[in-house]
C-alpha cells in the first residue's frame, strides 16, 4: 500500500515539495522583492491595539510572544524544512525576539524580509524541479530509497545540496502518489509539471498586500485560531465567502498544507444534498459543467480555488476529492449543481419513526435542527410570526402531540451553531425555568443567561443526537440538557467550539477576534473538550485532526463556578443502556466499518517514513 502521500497531511506540504537536481541548471526565474506599503504601519498598530484591547485573552506581547510568532511564521512558510537552509535560518534569527517591538511600532519590514527570502528560495526550487521533470525519466522507482515524513524533529538542511536532495525525494513521493492513484506515467509527470508551473506563476504574482496579510495573521493566530486579519481585499472576499455559503455549493473551506480542505458543510446546501462531500475531505481538482477538464488545485491559494468553485446558479461544478488519510486511493468525483440555499430547507423538520420492540410498536418523534436560526430583522420590525428555531420546534411538538409518540429525539448532527439566543430559548421549551449557559468576558465577568419562561413544550422522554460537527450553540443546548438530566445525549463527542467572535474594522481591513467564552451551568467549558455523550458512538474522526482540539493554539478548557440548578439523575438508565449498546457496536457491520476505518487512519499516522520504491510502496 502506498502510504507516502497520506502522511503528507501531517507535514509533507506539496507546496514545498519542489525538488532540485544536483546538476547544472539554466538561469533561474526571478521574483520581485516586495516592500511594505505606506498604510501598513498604521494598520499594524491599529491591529495590535484592537487585539490588546478586545481579545478574550490578555496576552503579553514580549520576547516569548515574538519567538512563538517567528516559529509559526517559519513553519507555515517551510513546514518540511526544505526551502530554507540552516544558514538562512541563522540569518533570519536576528528577527526572532524583535517582532514584538516591530508590532507595537507598526514596523512590518521583518515580515517582508523573511517572506522575500522565502519567495527567492521557493522560486529556485520550482525552477529546479521543472528542469528535473523535463527529463524523460526523472526518477528511478526501482531504487531503495525512503522519505522521512515528519520534518518537525529534522534539522534544517546543512546546505543547498541537502535541501535539493530532500526536494528530489519529496517530488518523487508526489509522483509515486499519482501513479498509485491510477495515473499513467506521462500523465502524472505532466500533471506535476503543470502544478509547479502554476505555482511559479503565482509566486511571481505575489503582491505586497498578500505578504502583509500573511504576516499580520501570524500575530493574530498567536491569540487563538479563530482570530484573524482581513486586508481590504480579503475583507470583501470574506463577505463573499459568507454569501457563497448561502449561494453556491455551501461548503466552508480552508487551506491545509497545500490542500483545500472541507471544514464544514452548510445544512440544506447543494453539497450536503449530494451526500458525497464531508468535513476533512480534500479537494484536489475542480472542473466546470458536465464534462469540462478537471484543473489541479493542489498548492493553490484558497481564494483562487473558491473562484473556481463559484459560478452561476443552476450550473454544475465537479470536485475531484480524496478522503483525508487515504491519499493513496483513487480520487472520486463529486458533482454539485450550484444553487441558493433556501432558508425553508434550513428550518427544523419532524418525522415519526416506528420501532418494534418486545412485540410492541414504539413511535418516536424526531426533530432535525440543521442550524439555530432567527429572523432578527423581522423580529425588530415587530412581526408576530417571525421565523426562529424555537418557534418552529414548538409548533412541530404541538403537531406531534396528536401522534401518540413514546419519546422525542432532537437531532443536532452537523449543526454548526448559530443564534445564541435561540439555543437559550430552545432549552426553555424543555425546562420550566433556570439557567442555560454562562458567558465570561476578558475582564473575568461571568454573565448567566436564564430561561425565565415557565412554559414547557414537552416533558416526556427526550434524547439529543450529536456528532463531531455539532458545534457552538448546539453544544450549549446539548450541554444544558445533559446537566439538567433532562435528556439522554447520544452520538459522538462534539466539536468543542466554546468561544464567540466579533468583527472590528481597522483603518484598512478588518480583524475578527474572540471576545468571550461559553460555560455550561455546571461550570465546565464547552471549549476544546466539547460535550461528551452519555452513550458514545464510534467516530471516524480523530480529535487530533478534526475539531477544536486539532487546531493549533486553541484556547484551553477550564471551569467557572457552577450555578444553582436542579438535576435529574440519569445514571441508572445510562448504566442500563451501555451494556446492550456495546454489544451492538461489537456486532453491527456499520459500526465495525467505522471502527476499522478509524484504526486504519490511526495506523497510518504512526508511520514515520515511507518507501520510494514503486514495487515496495504498492
Amino acid at each position: 500500500m502506498q502510504i507516502s502521500a497520506i502522511k503528507g497531511l501531517r507535514r509533507l506540504a506539496l507546496s514545498s515539495a519542489m525538488v532540485a537536481a544536483t546538476f547544472s541548471l539554466p538561469a533561474l526565474a526571478q521574483v520581485t522583492e516586495l516592500s511594505p506599503e505606506p498604510q501598513h504601519r498604521d494598520v499594524l498598530i491599529d491591529a495590535y491595539t484592537k487585539l490588546s484591547q478586545f481579545h478574550y485573552e490578555n496576552i503579553e506581547v514580549n520576547d516569548a510572544f515574538s519567538t512563538a510568532v517567528f516559529d509559526r511564521y517559519i513553519d507555515q512558510l517551510d513546514p518540511n524544512k526544505s526551502l530554507f537552509t540552516q544558514a538562512d535560518i541563522d540569518e533570519l534569527r536576528r528577527y526572532e525576539t524583535r517582532l514584538d517591538e516591530a508590532l507595537k511600532s507598526g514596523d512590518p519590514t521583518p515580515g517582508y524580509a523573511i517572506y522575500n527570502l522565502y519567495l527567492q528560495r521557493f522560486d529556485e526550487r520550482l525552477s529546479s524541479v521543472l528542469f528535473l521533470l523535463s527529463q524523460d525519466k526523472p526518477f528511478d522507482f526501482t531504487k531503495d530509497e525512503t522519505l522521512l515524513l515528519d520534518s518537525a524533529d529534522q534539522p534544517w538542511p546543512a546546505d543547498t545540496l541537502e535541501a535539493k536532495e530532500r526536494f528530489r525525494k519529496q517530488t518523487k513521493n508526489a509522483m509515486l502518489g499519482l501513479l498509485n492513484s491510477g495515473r499513467e506515467y506521462d500523465a502524472a509527470r505532466k500533471q506535476l509539471i503543470k502544478r509547479y508551473e502554476t505555482q511559479q506563476k503565482r509566486l511571481e504574482q505575489t503582491k505586497s498586500e498578500d505578504i502583509f496579510q500573511t504576516y499580520v495573521n501570524m500575530f493574530s493566530a498567536q491569540y487563538d485560531p479563530h482570530t484573524s486579519y482581513f486586508s481590504p481585499r480579503n475583507k470583501e472576499e470574506f463577505a463573499i465567502n459568507m454569501r457563497l455559503s448561502l449561494d453556491g455549493i455551501g461548503a466552508v473551506l480552508k487551506t491545509d498544507n497545500g490542500f483545500t480542505e472541507v471544514v464544514r458543510i452548510m445544512p440544506a446546501s447543494p453539497a450536503e444534498k449530494t451526500g458525497q462531500l464531508h468535513p476533512t475531505d480534500l479537494i484536489i481538482g475542480v472542473g466546470q459543467d458536465e464534462d469540462g477538464p478537471i484543473e489541479d488545485v493542489v498548492d493553490w491559494r484558497l481564494d483562487d480555488v473558491v473562484d473556481l468553485i463559484r459560478g452561476p446558479r443552476g450550473s454544475t461544478v465537479r470536485l475531484e476529492v480524496k478522503t483525508k488519510g487515504s491519499l493513496d486511493q483513487p480520487a472520486r468525483i463529486v458533482k454539485i449543481v450550484r444553487n441558493k440555499i433556501k432558508l425553508e430547507d434550513q428550518s427544523a423538520k419532524s418525522k415519526i419513526i416506528e420501532v418494534e420492540h418486545e412485540g410492541k410498536t414504539a413511535r418516536f418523534g424526531v426533530i432535525e435542527i440543521p442550524t439555530f436560526y432567527l429572523d432578527f430583522a423581522a423580529m425588530q420590525r415587530g412581526e408576530k410570526d417571525f421565523k426562529s428555531t424555537t418557534r418552529d420546534v414548538d409548533n412541530l411538538i404541538r403537531e406531534m402531540r396528536n401522534e401518540d409518540i413514546s419519546a422525542l429525539i432532537i437531532d443536532l448532527r452537523n449543526n454548526g451553531g448559530g443564534s445564541l439566543s435561540e439555543a437559550q430559548s430552545l432549552t426553555g421549551l424543555f425546562i420550566e425555568r433556570g439557567p442555560v449557559v454562562q458567558l465570561r468576558d476578558r475582564a473575568g465577568t461571568v454573565r448567566v443567561l436564564v430561561d425565565q419562561n415557565p412554559y414547557l413544550a414537552y416533558d416526556g422522554p427526550l434524547a439529543v443526537i450529536v456528532n463531531r460537527s455539532s458545534a457552538s450553540a448546539s453544544e450549549i443546548f446539548a450541554g444544558a440538557m445533559q446537566d439538567y438530566g433532562r435528556a439522554l445525549v447520544v452520538g459522538e463527542t462534539t466539536f468543542g467550539k466554546g468561544t464567540a467572535q466579533g468583527l472590528i474594522d481597522l483603518t484598512a481591513g478588518q480583524v475578527k477576534l474572540t471576545t468571550s467564552k461559553f460555560y455550561r451551568i455546571s461550570g465546565a467549558s464547552t471549549q476544546h473538550k466539547g460535550v461528551e455523550p452519555d452513550i458514545l458512538f464510534p467516530s471516524r474522526f480523530d480529535p487530533d485532526t478534526f475539531g477544536e482540539s486539532s487546531t493549533e493554539g486553541a484556547l484551553a478548557w477550564d471551569e467557572v463556578k457552577a450555578v444553582g440548578y436542579a438535576s435529574a439523575d440519569l445514571t441508572p438508565l445510562i448504566d442500563q443502556l451501555r451494556g446492550p449498546h456495546q454489544a451492538r457496536i461489537d456486532s453491527d457491520p456499520d459500526f465495525k466499518y467505522v471502527i476499522a476505518q478509524r484504526q486504519h487512519f490511526d495506523d497510518l499516522q504512526e508511520v514515520e517514513e515511507v518507501s520510494l520504491n514503486l514495487e515496495a510502496a504498492q
